[in-house]
């Protein structure tokens, strides 16, 4: 999956003036961006996305400014066949192929943009099909096709400590997050800057926001009252990342009671319990980091 969150958004910023979107299209090896990834140039030469981590923007620019001028569209490749790729070239060893084509009705019409927007919005994923030969790209999976993802999201239920580093975390690696408490003393824009709070009873707040496979639930008051709730509602759903926080014996707990309530063994097994990954973490820091490592894995393993 490519992030191209902050590309998209700089496409609704930029409405109305000159872009080019650059695409990687191919790679090989070691490449050290996916398929997918965008990079978009405004006429003016500022640009937000990525297409090599650094490698090749600045050559990536010059093609930019080239379509945005009116040359045609144009796929460039990198790699390290030869010494000069090291001037403009992939030192990591990988290969890349980039289409560089105009944000424009004659490659990726901007009316696009606000179809993946709207798509994503709704929580449903969106493809593009792209002819290579011509650099014009359409709704479908024709050609080249890139899916654009709804937006990751994180709800996290207990705002604890171990939230307020797992939502530092989350937003760091853009994954929009919601913290629901009805605890209102806990529940406070001090403790959670930035983030998204809400203060329903977490099976309302949860149903309301109606989790999708791109959305991550993880409970952290350790009170059964708001876990729990929490938990059946975000079963209901086809949640990507279900996990809650505990020891074994008291996951094993969990679980009964959740299948007294009538939740059935398969979907008892999509909760993660303990949450995170076992790295031995010690604090509430190091825990939020063993959960969010083990939610980006979900994510990966099931996109």
């Amino acid at each position: 999956m490519a992030d191209n969150d902050s590309v998209l958004a700089a496409a609704r910023a930029w409405q109305g003036a000159r872009l080019a979107l650059a695409t990687v299209v191919s790679t090989w090896g070691s490449a050290p961006r996916p398929a997918g990834s965008h990079m978009l140039v405004h006429e003016d030469g500022r640009f937000e996305g990525s297409v090599s981590g650094g490698c090749v923007e600045a050559d990536i620019l010059q093609a930019a400014a080239e379509v945005i001028a009116g040359t045609p569209a144009m796929v460039k490749h990198y790699g390290v066949a030869d010494p000069a790729a090291w001037e403009v070239g992939l030192p990591c060893g990988g290969k890349i192929s980039v289409l560089v084509q105009p944000a424009s009705e004659m490659g990726f019409p901007p009316a696009l943009f606000d179809a993946i927007d709207a798509a994503r919005g709704r929580g449903e994923p969106f493809d593009v099909g792209t002819d290579l030969a011509t650099g014009r790209s359409a709704p479908g999976p024709g050609g080249f096709r890139n899916r654009y993802d709804p937006p990751r999201r994180l709800l996290i239920v207990g705002a604890v400590q171990i939230a307020q580093s797992l939502a530092g975390l989350a937003r760091e690696i853009g994954i929009r997050t919601h913290v629901i408490d009805p605890r209102g003393r806990f529940l406070t824009p001090e403790r959670f800057p930035g983030v998204m709070l809400d203060d329903r009873w977490p099976d309302e707040a949860v149903t309301a926001l109606r989790p999708d496979p791109a959305t991550a639930v993880v409970t952290l008051s350790h009170d059964p009252k708001i876990d729990d709730a929490a938990l059946v509602a975000a079963l209901g759903f086809p949640t990507g990342y279900v996990a809650a926080l505990g020891s074994r014996s008291s996951h094993a707990a969990r679980r009964e009671r959740l299948a007294a309530a009538g939740i059935a063994p398969a979907d008892l097994d999509r909760i993660q319990g303990p949450a995170g990954l076992a790295i031995g973490a010690i604090g509430p820091a190091e825990i939020a980091l063993s959960i969010a490592a083990a939610m980006v894995k979900t994510f990966h393993d099931h996109p």
